[in-house]
């Protein structure tokens, strides 16, 4: 991206900032949708996008994490930040499933039922049609989800990424996409309680397990592995969630 187009990008509106991550998130959004960023564009410096949008770097480095992590932006060690370059499934804007999570109230039961139906099916074919590139990134997610059992909203990404490529790894595009755009819904959630996580080593090591299955190309296991894995995330979610909204009563 060059110097002269710098002038897409607005000031987030200072009436919104009690959320100036989501709107960086939707400025984004917005942009890729219309064509103003286009694939393998790269993002102005971090410094200068800060100041473009009037946000903090922090602010902007949380939109950008949140972004990578639902595979929108991809961060390259000494080069920059870019918009994904992809001949994968479609991203399907998942705006709409969480207006009807409004409207219609659905439950976090609902969605991870949702999840587990699609996410179960995924697995058991990762395990049959799995390449071997495409495993060896999801060691590579395994051993970040490790290293980062410290960094709640680090490890999140992990895990975000590793169900990505597990899901990449069925090879059927409709599925991956659906899945994806449940996953988004409820990973924005869970990033806003995910710092009074208590379970990441156990979940680290039920991914270990989920990654095993599918290496071992065990249609069976993988599918069990990922159902078990599931149910913990929901009920890690549901506490979380339950601890949060005490501690708002209290306050």
């Amino acid at each position: 991206m060059t110097d002269s187009t710098t002038s897409i990008f607005k000031t987030v509106d200072p009436e919104r900032r009690s959320s100036t991550s989501e709107e960086v998130v939707t400025q984004l959004r917005e942009m890729i949708h219309r064509g103003e960023l286009r694939p393998g564009d790269r993002l102005p410096p971090e410094r200068d996008l800060a100041k473009l949008l009037g946000v903090s770097r922090p602010t902007l480095r949380a939109a950008i994490r949140s972004l990578a992590a639902v595979g929108v932006l991809q961060s390259k060690q000494g080069a920059g930040t870019f918009v994904v370059e992809s001949d994968g499934p479609p991203a399907l804007d998942s705006a709409p499933l969480r207006m009807m999570v409004s409207l219609h109230g659905f439950t976090t039961s609902e969605m991870f039922e949702a999840r587990r139906s699609l996410e179960m099916a995924i697995a058991a074919l990762a395990a049959e049609r799995a390449t071997g590139e495409q495993m060896a990134t999801l060691a590579e997610e395994i051993a970040g989800m490790f290293a980062s059992l410290d960094d709640p909203e680090q490890f999140l990404v992990h895990d975000m990424r590793f169900h990505q490529m597990v899901a990449a790894s069925s090879g059927n595009r409709i599925m991956t996409a659906l899945m994806n755009m449940v996953a988004t819904v409820l990973f924005d959630v869970r990033r806003k309680t995910v710092n009074r996580a208590r379970d990441l080593k156990e979940s680290a090591e039920m991914h270990r397990q989920i990654y095993r299955a599918i290496r071992d190309r065990n249609s069976d296991a993988a599918r069990n592995a990922m159902r078990d894995h599931l149910m913990l995330a929901q009920r890690a979610q549901e506490s979380e969630e339950n601890e949060s909204n005490r501690g708002e009563e209290a306050a």
